[in-house]
């Protein structure tokens, strides 16, 4: 994981799966606002206050809940 902070950065993901003779790189890059993260970031905060003891990943969150 890389964490950059420059001004022409804000929300940006980069995954790469590697093997010895290949490389697979995903990149994601929201733009100059979080906004593209606030409408599952709330969903997930409602969904969590009406939840019981130890909640163990967000894909649990949100998809046994019915989100």
């Amino acid at each position: 994981m890389h964490s950059v902070r420059l001004p022409s950065y804000s929300v940006s993901t980069e995954v790469i799966f590697g093997l010895p003779d290949g490389r697979l790189t995903i990149r994601h890059d929201a733009g100059l606002s979080a906004m593209p993260y606030v409408s599952g970031t709330i969903l997930a905060v409602r969904l969590v206050l009406g939840r019981i003891g130890l909640t163990r990943g967000l894909d649990t969150l949100l998809f046994e809940s019915g989100g």
